[in-house]
């Protein structure tokens, strides 16, 4: 397993050109969120509204980054 998580890419790719082709990806690595991370945020209302007392805000992003990894690897299941 690796240290650094597949992030899934961009979560809202841009078209650009490269050298007259157009392609769909960043221009950086800053160009935004990745669907991880919107997949993470997508999971929060549900995680934060099942909160427990012993659940603390890093628990929660925690296991909605778990969320997010499943969805990125369903995902990657689906399109395979």
């Amino acid at each position: 397993m690796t240290d650094t998580p597949n992030d899934g890419g961009p979560a809202y790719p841009v078209l650009h050109s490269i050298d007259g082709n157009w392609v769909k990806e960043p221009l950086d690595k800053y160009s935004g969120m990745s669907l991880r991370d919107y997949f993470a945020a997508a999971a929060l209302p549900g995680l934060i509204v099942e909160m427990k007392p012993h659940n603390t805000p890093e628990n929660v992003a925690h296991w909605a980054y778990k969320h997010a990894e499943a969805m990125l690897l369903e995902r990657n299941k689906i399109n395979d």
